[in-house]
């Protein structure tokens, strides 16, 4: 045992400050608003396609239209997370977008929808290479995935418990008003973050132990790294994280499992109104299930996750279990075509959306194999590529239904999550920290 782990199960022991589980919940508040700003246009987009006169092919691009922007700009926007601290890029990404999300409330076209929801993909583009540093900076690796599936939970708990409420809204009060209420609750927390958040070592009350806990951990993480200057050129980070298979599977596997995500968060509300011939009111119910059962799949998969690690079990197998079984259950959704029973549909939905939660913490493998000082830029590549699902999966859909059967847009979501546990499988092989 090296003199860092004996002062570390030392460190374990003490009564320590629990600053990290406030950063923790400030992350998931983060991401609740995030991911409330790119569904909610999957919540009201039969009334915006009956409004605007939109076919389902110009509903496709308007989906796609935030992942065009996001996915693109992963690259330079990990570039400034490494650089600027997350406390004044989050505040100021969090700001823009929210504004945009607001302004998509007075929309008037097709084209100006499309432009303001590119601009809330471009300036959305820091948000989870951020979320990444911050986790990386304040929590050791045996609690990583565990914060990671709490924050990352966010996803789905403000889907599931506001989707129907916002349904209503809209069914009451009219499409315009959803994207106002979520612009400015954007605004008002990004102030908040601002006020709140800081660094480890500038959080006045954060204790000598926890700090010691932190840095410790963080001097771990970096023994057997070779020595690599911080300010290398571009091009050469980036044939770092692109010219290596393990990242590769890595990526591959999350475009797979995030296509699962992204069906859930453009078309399927739209799926229930025009194949299952549910009401709008109803489908906001009923759009909400599937995102509690993510929201209950995310928090067991990273707890169980840091279990398994606690427990001896490889950091391979620990993290592997939970992404590889998740992403089996993700595939269920194609036995939605074998049903007429709302029901029974809306089940099959759950159990995938909950696999698809379950296998979520493909971030704390970013965290351990990413090369230290490229944590931000394998971070960005790791969201560009996997977010390329959120171009796709909307055009691929839209292209995919023949009249009012998503029978094939089905079966190419749930081909895509096998695609993804081929990757995790056989091109990530063992976890462990990439060498430069």
């Amino acid at each position: 045992m090296t003199s860092i782990q004996t002062e570390l199960r030392g460190i374990d022991q003490r009564r320590t400050s629990r600053q990290r589980y406030r950063v923790m919940w400030m992350l998931f508040v983060g991401v609740v608003i995030n991911y409330l700003d790119r569904s909610n246009l999957s919540i009201v987009a039969p009334r915006i396609s009956a409004d605007l006169h939109l076919t389902p092919a110009t509903l496709g691009m308007t989906f796609s239209a935030f992942g065009w922007t996001y996915a693109l700009l992963q690259l330079p926007a990990s570039r400034l997370v490494d650089r600027i601290s997350p406390r004044m890029l989050f505040a100021i990404a969090l700001m823009l977008w929210s504004s945009a999300t607001f302004l998509m409330g007075f929309a008037q076209t097709f084209s100006s929808l499309f432009a303001l929801r590119l601009a809330v993909g471009a300036l959305e583009a820091p948000t989870y290479p951020i979320n990444n540093r911050v986790v990386t900076q304040w929590f050791p690796e045996r609690e990583r995935a565990g914060a990671i599936g709490v924050y990352t939970s966010g996803q789905f708990v403000g889907l599931a418990f506001l989707t129907p409420v916002l349904a209503s809204i809209a069914n009451h009060y009219g499409w315009r008003l959803i994207f106002q209420l979520t612009g400015a609750l954007g605004v008002v927390w990004a102030i908040a973050w601002w006020s709140w958040y800081r660094d480890p070592t500038e959080r006045q009350n954060t204790s000598e132990d926890e700090l010691l806990l932190i840095t410790q951990v963080r001097a771990q993480s970096a023994q057997g790294n070779r020595a690599t200057p911080k300010n290398t050129a571009l091009w050469r980070d980036l044939g770092i994280v692109l010219g290596r298979r393990k990242l590769w599977g890595l990526y591959i596997g999350q475009f797979g499992l995030a296509s699962v995500q992204w069906f859930f968060l453009t078309w399927f509300p739209t799926y229930l109104v025009i194949d299952r011939h549910i009401a709008l009111t109803k489908a906001g119910f009923y759009s909400s299930l599937p995102y509690l059962s993510a929201f209950i799949g995310v928090i067991s998969g990273g707890l169980f996750s840091d279990w398994l690690l606690r427990l001896g079990t490889s950091i391979t197998a620990a993290r592997k279990i939970p992404i590889v079984t998740g992403s089996f259950l993700a595939s269920v959704i194609v036995l939605g075509n074998q049903f007429h029973d709302p029901h029974l549909v809306i089940a099959c939905m759950a159990c995938s959306s909950f696999g698809c939660g379950f296998a979520s913490i493909t971030w704390s493998i970013v965290s351990t194999m990413a090369p230290e000082h490229l944590i931000g830029l394998t971070g960005g590549a790791f969201n560009f590529i996997s977010n390329l699902s959120a171009i796709v999966v909307p055009i691929v859909v839209g292209l995919l239904i023949r009249g009012d059967s998503f029978t094939r847009p089905l079966a190419y979501i749930a081909a895509m999550a096998i695609m993804g546990i081929v990757a995790f499988v056989f091109l990530v092989g063992k976890i462990e920290r990439i060498e430069v």
